[in-house]
């Protein structure tokens, strides 16, 4: 069985969707063929280098501008078009790896690659299904199309507002966003925190995605000059500036800190900490979420984080951290307060979705069938 995955690398939660899933389909499948594509990339690298480049930019200097543009692509039906008209020029080559590789289904964690695809099955007579991963909670007219067999999205909610949005009932399924099976393999924090030689007292996991963005420099300070014993762990991704200037800054402060670069040990950091504080990415905010642990929300990127920051604090998840609040006033809040705690956890536990990879191998596999069985009658 062939599986192509086409996605973008604005960020890692895109690719590391797709590389989740690619382990759960592995798994029952170890003969299965899985191309993972960073689809602009391989259509154009200029295109990608500006495309994404400019996005990062944006967003690492000039947040307020990305946010406003994805709140006038919620609701001005010109920049959905103008959006689609680059998809289809640049739907071409797709259209050719997908008559070379012969996928059985193809999986899109990312709204412009399928853009791309919808446009290959409204005009090229593409007849492979096609799954739509939404990799935040949250709809987003960019994902709206008519001819996608099936939509993941993270919650009811969502599927709700898709089909208020014309999108079948039947193709929309709230089996979440997948996560690597890393994340399901539950260690006390006790066990976690001895194997990593740090101290067995109230933990923070202080993170800001893959690219270490957002205010993760102000919420150190913060941390580590509150008066509460707390122990900190800051990952700073791949941002070797932020990790070095942690690591210096960590000097002044008595409090046991462990600074990190990228790392692939996010399951175990998050079995050793009592809270992870963090940008809401969808994909950092699942494996939180599977792990049943409090999120305290910092510097959420204006658009889709925000939303992602709005639907875990109102399902109660999660509170949010400003600039100007006390962290000793917030813990004493949230972690004092035993009722409050164990809430939180219970939240984090109920909106997780552990079986979403199990789910989504199954549900390919029926759609791939019905596929198989829909052309296969019709040449008889």
């Amino acid at each position: 069985m062939r599986i192509l995955f086409l996605s973008i690398s604005m960020g890692a939660g895109h690719i590391k969707a797709a590389e989740a899933l690619k382990e759960y389909i592995v798994l029952r499948y170890p003969g299965s063929e899985n191309l993972i594509v960073d689809t602009l990339k391989y259509i154009n690298p200029v295109v990608h280098k500006v495309v994404v480049d400019g996005y990062l930019n944006v967003i690492k200097k000039k947040p307020e501008i990305y946010g406003c543009l994805y709140r006038m692509s919620e609701y001005r039906e010109n920049i959905t078009r103008l959006s689609q008209r680059v998809s289809s020029l640049l739907a071409s080559k797709i259209h050719k790896l997908v008559l070379d590789f012969k996928p059985a289904i193809i999986v899109c964690t990312h709204p412009f690659p399928l853009q791309m695809v919808a446009h290959l099955k409204k005009h090229k007579n593409m007849k492979v299904p096609a799954v739509a991963i939404l990799t935040d909670f949250v709809n987003h007219p960019l994902w709206l199309h008519d001819n996608i067999e099936a939509y993941i999205v993270g919650h009811d909610y969502i599927k709700h507002d898709m089909e208020e949005c014309g999108i079948d009932k039947n193709c929309i399924f709230s089996y979440g966003i997948p996560v690597s099976r890393k994340f399901l393999k539950p260690t006390s924090k006790a066990t976690a925190r001895n194997r990593l030689s740090l101290e067995n007292k109230l933990t923070v996991l202080l993170m800001g995605g893959s690219l270490g963005i957002g205010e993760i420099e102000s919420s150190f300070r913060a941390f580590a000059g509150c008066k509460r014993d707390l122990q900190i762990i800051t990952v700073a991704g791949k941002n070797a500036v932020l990790e070095e200037k942690i690591k210096a800054l960590s000097k002044s402060y008595n409090k046991p800190i462990r600074t990190l670069g990228y790392t692939q040990n996010i399951p175990e950091l998050m079995d050793c900490s009592d809270f992870i504080a963090t940008k809401p990415g969808g994909m950092t905010i699942s494996e939180a979420l599977v792990k049943k642990l409090p999120i305290l929300i910092i510097s959420p990127i204006p658009g889709q984080e925000e939303r992602n920051a709005r639907f875990l604090i109102n399902s109660g998840a999660a509170v949010a951290i400003n600039k100007k609040d006390s962290i000793d006033g917030t813990l004493c809040q949230v972690f004092d307060n035993p009722l409050r705690y164990r809430h939180m956890s219970q939240m984090a536990e109920n909106l997780s979705t552990p079986e979403a990879g199990h789910n989504i191998v199954n549900l390919m596999e029926k759609l791939i069938h019905d596929n198989l069985f829909k052309y296969s009658s019709n040449t008889l």
